[in-house]
């Protein structure tokens, strides 16, 4: 059995950590570096570096940032924002990067799942699917093009034929600005399909709340794929942990904000793991 991973994410903005709630009313966290490397000698197993404007303003994440980050760290490093082509990816790698998160442009042209798997290996391609709870949502939009600008003839997630499936949460992009139309459910079943070696679920929902993971959402991903799965938004305490990588089937659990306050540390999420029986890297 692997070891569960506890992952600490870094959303930046202008250079700069920055964490909300529900993706709104940022406030500044700290240098991305500094934090990078306190989270390293703290046990973290892997880093997330998120640009969370870099779609939003038609560019990719700054590689001087991934760059200061990456020379302070051994352990994995994923960074995400704005990556729209190969290139993109390239540029990331040999700034530092280990894997690539892809969410908008993954949606808009999900060939590029395909073809960055292609070329670097599925292990490097994470597609990062932000979910937000929503009733009555579809599998898909006919009339040949979905909300997000996607082709809507895609074949079938997951053995569920696109437009058929009813769903409790949809697929947003754009930093959860923007809907889909797509259940995200679906959407993570189909980027395994394409390519994908990881995917990053964000609830909207509890981002920044530290309230706890959506544990429903994260075991209906979970169960749709048979690769790992990072569970984001909520985590605020150990015990939240503990319920994602077990009842949610969570191969990895994402903190943020309770880390960038010091309200917990990873070494304190992974002795309470550990206490309870769940294998961990200590």
């Amino acid at each position: 059995m692997l070891a569960k991973r506890i992952i600490p994410c870094l959303d930046v903005k202008d250079g700069r950590v920055v964490k909300g709630v529900n993706y709104v009313n940022l406030a500044d966290a700290g240098d991305p570096a500094e934090q990078a490397a306190r989270y390293e000698e703290d046990g973290a197993d892997e880093l997330v570096i998120l640009d969370i404007s870099a779609s939003e303003e038609g560019r990719q994440a700054r590689l001087a940032t991934v760059r200061a980050v990456a020379r302070r760290l051994t352990i994995p490093l994923t960074v995400g924002g704005g990556i729209r082509t190969l290139e993109d990816i390239t540029e990331l790698l040999r700034a530092g990067a280990d894997k690539v998160s892809v969410n908008t442009a993954a949606w808009r042209d999900p060939d590029l799942i395909t073809r960055g798997a292609a070329r670097f290996g599925r292990q490097c391609i994470v597609v990062a699917v932000d979910a937000r709870r929503v009733t009555g949502v579809a599998g898909g939009v006919s009339d040949g093009v979905s909300a997000g600008g996607a082709p809507a003839d895609r074949a079938p997630a997951n053995g569920v034929p696109t437009g058929e499936q009813p769903g409790l949460w949809e697929a947003r992009i754009l930093g959860g600005k923007e809907s889909t139309g797509q259940d995200a459910v679906v959407w993570a079943a189909e980027a395994e399909r394409r390519g994908a070696g990881e995917i990053l679920l964000t609830s909207i929902d509890r981002d920044g709340t530290n309230q706890g993971y959506d544990i429903s959402l994260t075991h209906a991903v979970a169960e749709a794929v048979h690769i790992p799965v990072i569970a984001s938004g909520g985590g605020g305490t150990a015990a939240h942990a503990a319920e994602v990588l077990t009842e949610g089937r969570a191969d990895a659990a994402l903190y943020a904000s309770s880390l960038h306050y010091r309200k917990l540390t990873v070494r304190a999420i992974k002795e309470h793991l550990a206490d309870l029986g769940i294998e961990v890297r200590l």
